[in-house]
């Protein structure tokens, strides 16, 4: 991180929003396992975990050495959301530790379940205080710090912590009531989206799908008419967010661009849990599609990421 961007280090630049990532490949790792692919799930574990602690270590540095780059970006109306992605890749790294090693999943459910009830007050906090937000700063983006709780019931249930499952599960369900008004009202009533901003739609997948298989944990894996509510509730706004497809293509690539990861891995989880309760031959072979999809996705961020650290396309000023 010595190189420079003008007169200032590129570290300065490093984004958060980059452990958008974390939680793409974490997805990925989890649908790996749920479909069988053992050697492929470990595969992607290895590779989420080096992720995770690279970004910690460049990040923590970044907070050493320029403590008021850290500031200016909780001060941003839009980087300010993806704190949490920290604490909800812990979450999200312990889902997927579960399975063979409980013991640590444990440990590093914990932790992330303190960190995500910490960074989901100081946002919340932030967005209430004194500071005068606009409609125009909303984006499907705002999702991740409050609705990013419903992740804590999928591996917290099984790993001895229903209780506080069911205070995450709620805070989550309550505040995708109320940001999904604002964030629609922001898309319907206001000026679209900026360019770079246009993959965050995809997130709006993410909190039916995860809070499908949040609710089934808690619930017993009982498929009754709230599960199926919010499965329905994903492939609808599947349907919209492919809409925009064609709008995405044409958009050159940044990291906004993982934002299409994680809905995508839940999406894909949602599917073959749900063929799994109902043996639905459709739902198994559309959860196989979008595995194969997510995939395909993920193997084309991390080919399009590396290639833009390369022409140094990333870490630098906006």
């Amino acid at each position: 991180m010595s190189e420079t961007t003008g007169s200032e280090p590129r570290l300065v630049h490093f984004p958060v929003p980059f452990f958008a990532s974390v939680m793409g490949l974490s997805g990925l790792t989890t649908a790996l396992h749920a479909a069988n692919w053992e050697a492929a799930s470990l595969t992607a574990l290895a590779l989420t975990i080096a992720v995770f602690l690279a970004l910690v270590a460049t990040y923590a540095l970044k907070a050493l050495r320029h403590p008021q780059a850290v500031a200016a970006e909780w001060q941003h109306p839009v980087k300010l959301a993806f704190f949490p992605a920290f604490s909800i890749s812990l979450l999200l790294i312990a889902t997927a530790l579960a399975p063979t090693l409980p013991e640590v999943a444990s440990t590093v459910w914990l932790v992330g379940a303190c960190g995500q009830g910490g960074l989901t007050l100081a946002v919340l906090s932030n967005w209430i205080g004194h500071r005068a937000f606009q409609t125009i700063h909303i984006s499907p983006a705002w999702f991740i710090p409050a609705v990013g709780n419903v992740v804590a019931p999928i591996a917290g249930v099984g790993l001895g912590f229903p209780e506080t499952s069911w205070v995450f599960f709620s805070a989550g369900m309550i505040f995708w009531i109320v940001l999904l008004v604002l964030v629609m009202n922001r898309l319907i009533f206001h000026d679209p989206l900026p360019g770079r901003m246009v993959p965050t739609l995809a997130i709006l997948i993410a909190p039916p799908a995860v809070g499908f298989l949040a609710w089934l944990q808690l619930n017993g894996g009982v498929l009754d008419g709230f599960a199926r509510f919010l499965y329905g509730a994903t492939l609808v706004f599947l349907a919209l967010a492919l809409t925009q497809v064609g709008k995405l293509r044409r958009l050159p690539f940044g990291l906004s661009h993982w934002a299409l990861s994680f809905p995508v891995a839940a999406l894909t989880l949602a599917t073959l849990r749900f063929a799994a309760l109902t043996g639905s031959t459709a739902h198994f072979w559309a959860g196989q599609t979008a595995l194969i999809a997510l995939c395909l996705i993920i193997a084309t961020l991390v080919v399009a990421t590396l290639r833009a650290m390369m022409r140094g396309e990333i870490c630098r000023p906006e």
